[in-house]
């Protein structure tokens, strides 16, 4: 069985989403669709969900009514029959009557979830009729029947997979399984979500736990470039990534997939498949277990980074030093992206600043601190690169005019992390592309 994700752009207007069906048609065998809203569609909740915490009503009741006009506007254009119009609107004025009637209610949190969950609701619902009227033999599975998270927020796989299992096997003779992506249910039992970007992991739980044959997650480019497309010019699709290729990659800032989505999917060895959908004969990227060894793949950059520089002479010879520095992150539950240690400081980075204040108080009972804001990592991914001669040699020939604040070399077999400040960024990607791409 295969795992099809189609994202927000790729549902995102009527013709799209006709051709998507077409896509799915053509797929052989069985396939299980996850869909996300349509594009545009949770961000305009998320605002709707803020005038309401804010108690900004008719702020609130303007969007609904301009994001109903929308989906009214679509459905005309997705069903070619009276009976099917008819469906739609049904749809779009069930959906938008629970819309208000939450804004008419105590709105807090839970409001805010449930909210968040429509969007995915409404497009598996829309495309969903849109095969029935195409007569083609499909069924809706609700992720909100198998879909959960801990209390921890994290997915159950285990439980995910067990509950699937009898539901697969009453649907069995059904070739087309329609599902939402982001959405699930919370340790509470409550409607929740997998957080932005959720529909790529909620395509790869599943297929981790039916132990798909292939996961695919079509997005609007030609799978996982090697630099940035929208900052450097001459970038080429990637071929083949292995997991842990594409894991750092995903978590240093390939925007294609969401950092989570590889986890599940490398677990159970399931291929994980990027697609276009713009261009659905593009070859794409194959994400697997499989993959050349000691050389360059790609380059991503994060932004948003501080990095925070301890300098302290109790170090010099001591034990447990670092482990108390490490302490008061744990605290705040702030995860350290890059490290370097010398005989009287340390350098740590972070992404999250929500609660740097307070980290710096701490950590200033240890001794000197200094901090820079606006930094960027760039993360150079590869295979075994440590089996690679003159590496550094030719990232540091690259990057000769680019000041580089730190560097992370030799804690990973498939990367090299380097520091730089943020307005260095651009720069540094074009002529890593240039030198060691020769691009």
């Amino acid at each position: 069985m295969l795992v099809v994700k189609f994202g927000g752009t790729s549902v995102g207007k009527p013709e799209r989403m006709k051709k998507i069906a077409n896509l799915v048609l053509t797929m052989p065998g069985k396939k299980i669709v996850v869909l996300s809203a349509l594009s545009g569609t949770t961000n305009t909740l998320v605002r709707i969900g803020d005038h309401l915490i804010a108690e900004r009503h008719t702020a609130a009741h303007q969007e609904i009514a301009e994001l109903e006009k929308h989906y009214l506007q679509f459905i005309n254009e997705l069903y070619e029959s009276e009976a099917y119009q008819a469906i739609g609107q049904e749809i779009v004025s069930r959906y938008f009557s629970l819309f208000r009637l939450l804004a008419a209610g105590k709105f807090d949190d839970r409001s805010y979830r449930e909210l968040l969950a429509q969007g995915e609701l409404i497009s598996t619902e829309l495309f969903y009729h849109h095969l029935q009227e195409r007569k083609v033999s499909a069924r809706l599975l609700p992720a909100l029947h198998f879909m959960s998270i801990d209390e921890n927020q994290e997915p159950e796989l285990e439980k995910i997979s067990e509950r699937l299992k009898p539901i697969l096997e009453t649907l069995n003779n059904i070739d087309i399984l329609v599902t939402q992506g982001y959405i699930c249910r919370n340790h509470r039992n409550e409607i929740d979500n997998l957080k932005r970007g959720g529909s790529d992991y909620t395509a790869s739980l599943i297929g981790a736990a039916i132990r798909a044959e292939e996961i695919q997650i079509w997005t609007d480019i030609d799978g996982m470039h090697n630099n940035d497309p929208r900052i450097v010019k001459k970038t080429i699709p990637i071929a083949e990534l292995t997991f842990d290729e594409a894991s750092e990659l995903a978590y240093f800032g390939a925007k294609i997939l969401h950092p989570s989505t590889i986890v599940p999917a490398q677990k159970y060895h399931v291929p994980v498949r990027l697609k276009n959908t713009m261009d659905e004969k593009a070859a794409g990227t194959i994400i697997s277990d499989k993959g050349s060894r000691g050389q360059f793949k790609a380059i991503a950059a994060k932004d948003g980074i501080t990095a925070i520089n301890i300098k302290s002479s109790r170090m010099l010879l001591a034990y447990g030093f670092l482990r108390k520095v490490f302490e008061v992150f744990e605290r705040y539950k702030t995860p350290i992206d890059m490290i370097s240690t010398s005989e009287v400081a340390v350098s740590v980075t972070i992404d999250d600043s929500k609660n740097l204040s307070s980290i710096l108080e701490e950590l200033r009972g240890f001794g000197t601190i200094e901090v820079d804001t606006k930094q960027s990592i760039i993360c150079i991914v590869g295979n075994m690169l440590l089996e690679k001669e003159g590496v550094l040699k030719d990232v540091f020939h690259a990057l000769a005019t680019v000041p580089i604040r730190m560097v992370s070399y030799g804690g990973s077999q498939n990367n090299i992390s380097i520091l730089v400040d943020t307005n260095q960024k651009d720069k540094a990607l074009n002529l890593l592309n240039e030198g060691i791409f020769h691009l």
